[in-house]
């Protein structure tokens, strides 16, 4: 894990440092928490594998790409 570089942001100054920023991450952890609101409540040992399930559908935005991968990764 030594090829990441960690640059640091003041939001009391800015929200941006050149490219260095935390957009992508608080987009995510806004998706994550719409998703996870539905189920009202979760296990703290499911806890993970929700969490892969959000970033599966972050990662693989639209439902028929979704699905395209799915079908992909099992071979049908």
């Amino acid at each position: 894990v030594n090829c990441f570089y960690h640059e640091r942001i003041n939001h009391s100054k800015d929200f941006a440092k050149g490219r260095n920023h935390i957009n992508g991450v608080e987009n995510f952890w806004n998706q994550a928490k719409r998703i996870l609101r539905k189920y009202n409540g979760i296990d703290r040992n499911a806890f993970p594998l929700f969490i892969k399930e959000c970033e599966f559908r972050f990662n693989y935005g639209s439902p028929k790409q979704q699905l395209e991968i799915l079908l992909d990764w099992t071979g049908i």
